[in-house]
């Protein structure tokens, strides 16, 4: 199982992003996003007020980026040239890199945006005052559909998921602290995979470690996004877990609703209906289905067994590089791609390399249900990634 990107990989992108370069006035493509940054080139970096530029013409690749990334991108074959400055303010972040295109002689250029985003204070200026500028969004969508090798990776982020997640499961009990459970199931199985990859491990993390899994409980799990609630675990809790592994910069997503001891006959309802939903959900998947029948589905389910009021969310979302990506599965995107100008007929329909979450969830006034599984669409069908059990039995605590 692969453990990172093949360099062909990046030649394949690169290549890619220059066949669409052809086609505009543009003399190169341009990219302030940190993710579209190491999609293309490999060089990931933690983004704050120093903005980081990419540049690719026809036959070159430059890089701009504050003095204090220079030794970690120096070494980068994918990357011709390095620019740099001090810091910011004092450093003119965006006049260095006006300056990079100036030696690459660029007029004009097609970036993901008009100039860096707004993070922990950047306040510009935009490119735009400097270089004429046409928006695109070539890479964002390029990372709908995954290579082999990109879902190999996903691939690999549910394996050690799920073994983050069984020893979630075997370290919650009455009495025991969901912060406490979630460090040592966390830490355990980043060490197993530590232990396993080697120097095959791609170090991608910074302290913690590569392998996260914890859980809300209680009335938190009532709220689609609620906190780890500071009390014990208690008989008659429902959890909402949540498990994932950092394969790469590639991530897989793992949920499960379980019990702290016996369930309800209530609970045991809900979690059937939910269950079902997934199931749903899953079925409907496939190459060419409709993005948006899938969530449409789901909500025919939930009307049907009468608790479309308790949904709160689509059905899920696709999964890579980035915790959420789009498609959305979301009954809405139909309308959506209507409204976005250069999306075509085939935008709405699933191809073969798009990998979902399949999450749909139904929340009560006392507790939520809701599984997640990472899902891809094949040439011929579905895989499922993920692989803790889903039924209820699999999910108890004794």
């Amino acid at each position: 199982m692969s453990t990172r990107v093949p360099d062909g990989e990046f030649a394949d992108r690169l290549a890619a992003v220059r066949d669409r370069l052809t086609e505009t006035d543009a003399d190169a493509g341009v990219w302030f996003g940190a993710t579209s940054i190491e999609y293309l080139t490999g060089f990931d970096h933690v983004r704050t007020e120093r903005p980081v530029v990419l540049a690719v013409t026809a036959d070159r690749v430059a890089l701009t980026v504050p003095r204090l990334e220079v030794e970690r991108v120096a070494d980068n074959p994918r990357i011709d040239a390095v620019y740099d400055y001090f810091d910011y303010p004092g450093g003119d972040p965006v006049e260095t890199a006006v300056g990079m295109l100036d030696e690459l002689g660029v007029e004009r250029v097609a970036a993901d945006a008009e100039g860096p985003p707004g993070v922990m204070g950047y306040e510009g200026p935009d490119f735009t005052e400097f270089v004429g500028v046409e928006t695109q969004s070539w890479v964002d969508r390029m990372r709908w559909a995954k290579s082999d090798a990109e879902v190999d990776l996903v691939r690999g982020s549910a394996r050690w998921a799920n073994l983050g997640h069984r020893y979630l499961a075997d370290r919650a009990e009455v009495g025991a602290h969901p912060a406490t459970v979630s460090q040592r199931a966390s830490l355990e199985a980043s060490r197993a995979m530590l232990d396993a990859l080697g120097d095959r491990y791609v170090a991608r993390t910074r302290g913690d470690g590569p392998v996260t899994a914890g859980f809300i409980s209680g009335e938190q799990t009532a709220l689609p996004h609620g906190h780890t609630a500071n009390r014990r675990l208690e008989a008659g809790d429902v959890l909402i877990t949540g498990a994932t592994a950092n394969v790469d910069g590639y991530y897989a997503e793992l949920e499960r609703t379980m019990f702290v001891g016996d369930p309800s006959e209530e609970q045991e309802h809900y979690f059937a209906v939910m269950l079902e939903a997934q199931s749903v959900a899953i079925d409907a998947l496939g190459p060419g289905a409709s993005i948006s029948a899938v969530d449409d589905a789901v909500r025919s389910y939930f009307e049907e067994q009468g608790v479309a009021d308790l949904a709160r969310h689509h059905v899920g979302h696709n999964i890579g590089l980035g915790a959420h990506e789009p498609p959305y599965l979301d009954r809405g995107w139909d309308d959506h791609c209507a409204a976005v100008d250069d999306r075509e007929d085939r935008d709405r329909e699933m191809e073969p390399g798009h990998v979902y979450t399949i999450e749909p969830g139904i929340y009560t006034e006392d507790a939520g249900y809701r599984h997640s599984d990472t899902v891809a669409v094949t040439e011929d069908g579905t895989e499922t990634l993920t692989y803790f059990p889903r039924d209820l039995e699999g999910n108890v605590i004794r």
